[in-house]
């Protein structure tokens, strides 16, 4: 194998292990992103919570592990040194028989309560304690200096610490204060550790919904003015960046306020010059007289001021009309009530609260649009209700031909008007479920087409509350 073989057979291994690390890294991405909370509150409060937790727990390990860890190791050294050194003494001075002197001298100079037990198995090992740094400190500093068989108790009473040394003849009981073996201010140390996190946590707490409620409020204007409701009181607050985007928002807003004050001012100005021409027609057309011709002429005018009204109400979207509670129970009821006097089977159920802010007027021509498109080519129509917390969805089922599923995209293009296509509306123009649609994004919502249980079509409008 040559020199170039051998590189390619690096490079190649390199890329195999940099895409299998990318992708772990990837996986890994995922699952941390899945759990990971999705609100910035939240989130900016774990940028805060989490490296002080980090660092607290960085700050009592050094702590324990450096600073207790030698103090305890001290402490229990002086301890068992001391009883090192009375079992010198009892062992060097044969003649204190009932041991008195040795339990003066611990009692008065060492701190330490001595007793004498005969000599017997030592008693079995006892729990050993979550934090067993004073266990671990006396049993090495045991070994290490006395080198006896032994067995300690550092558990049982909280205030004391028994150990047993076993001797030639006897075995040693020492009870010895815990605060003597130990330094006991672990209490202190946990309780400042956490005064001061809950003191930073308040602060961050407070610090931060101040800081997000600017940002909550723009959205939340952002969101009403997508629905097409008015945002009023609404100010630029926060900090710098946010009150920039508040302005960008205000701006953006007054532009678009702007174009369709310009438009509908425009509309007004083409639908009275039209209307002129077509009422002068009419008037033409009266002066002439009856006959076939004149018939004809007027069926034609009729016609184009049906078709110039579709226009003109596509075009301008009802941006005018302002949001308002609405009772969509009694709303669509309207609907069934209408489509059977015109001879169709129609039934309307409700789930949930019925009140909901809409502009009535758009959403109104927007669901008849649908039900009118429905009873041209459907005898039943079922239309079914339900709100929730989040949106308000209105299907209206029938049980006509139906649209086949590659044309039900196509039919909401305006002025498309195909033979078996359903969204033609009474004046033909092929705006029927183009304007539907167009008042229910205004909303910020959308209409969807299905296929339904009863044979027929499925339209579905879908709108936030």
């Amino acid at each position: 194998m040559t020199s170039l073989d051998i590189g390619v057979a690096t490079i190649r291994s390199i890329r195999t292990a940099a895409g299998r690390f990318g992708d772990a890294w990837r996986r890994f991405s995922r699952r941390v992103a899945g759990v990971m909370p999705k609100g910035l509150y939240a989130r900016a409060l774990l940028i805060i919570i989490l490296p002080m937790v980090i660092l607290q727990s960085v700050v009592a390990f050094v702590f324990m592990e450096r600073h207790w860890n030698l103090v305890t190791q001290r402490l229990s050294a002086a301890v068992v040194q001391d009883i090192a050194a009375l079992i010198d003494v009892y062992n060097g001075y044969p003649q204190d028989a009932d041991r008195a002197q040795i339990k003066r001298i611990a009692r008065e100079r060492l701190g330490l309560a001595v007793d004498f037990l005969p000599i017997s198995e030592m008693p079995p090992p006892g729990p050993k304690p979550f934090f067993s740094l004073l266990d671990q400190s006396l049993s090495d500093e045991i070994r290490k200096k006395i080198g006896r068989p032994f067995w300690l108790d550092t558990v049982g009473k909280s205030a004391l610490i028994e150990i047993r040394v076993q001797l030639d003849n006897a075995v040693m009981r020492v009870f010895a204060r815990r605060s003597a073996a130990y330094a006991s201010n672990s209490e202190i140390f946990l309780l400042w550790m956490v005064g001061t996190s809950v003191v930073l946590l308040t602060v961050a707490i407070i610090f931060l919904r101040n800081q997000i409620k600017p940002i909550l409020r723009l959205a939340d204007a952002a969101e009403s003015f997508g629905k097409g409701r008015d945002v009023a009181n609404f100010r630029p607050r926060g900090a710098r960046e946010v009150r920039r985007a508040a302005q960008a928002f205000i701006e953006m807003k007054a532009r678009v306020e702007r174009t369709i004050e310009q438009r509908t001012a425009m509309l007004a100005g083409v639908s009275h010059d039209l209307r002129t021409v077509l009422t002068r027609f009419k008037l033409e057309l009266a002066l002439i007289g009856d006959s076939q011709e004149a018939e004809a002429m007027k069926k034609d005018v009729d016609e184009m001021a049906r078709m110039l009204e579709a226009y003109l109400a596509f075009a301008r979207g009802d941006f005018g009309e302002q949001s308002a509670p609405t009772d969509m129970e009694a709303f669509l009821n309207e609907l069934k009530d209408d489509a059977e006097r015109h001879g169709h089977k129609a039934s309307v159920v409700f789930h949930g609260p019925p009140v909901v802010t809409v502009r009535p007027a758009a959403l109104k021509r927007c669901l008849a649009n649908l039900v009118s498109n429905a009873a041209r080519f459907a005898r039943s129509i079922a239309i079914t209700g339900h709100r929730d917390h989040r949106w308000l969805t209105v299907t209206i089922d029938d049980d006509g031909p139906g649209i086949p599923p590659h044309m039900r995209e196509e039919v909401f293009k305006p002025f498309l008007r195909l033979d078996d296509a359903r969204n033609q509306d009474e004046g033909g123009t092929g705006l029927g479920l183009a304007i539907a649609r167009d008042i229910a994004r205004s909303h910020g919502g959308d209409i969807t087409l299905g296929d339904c249980p009863l044979g027929g079509l499925r339209a579905t409008v879908r709108v936030p509350v």
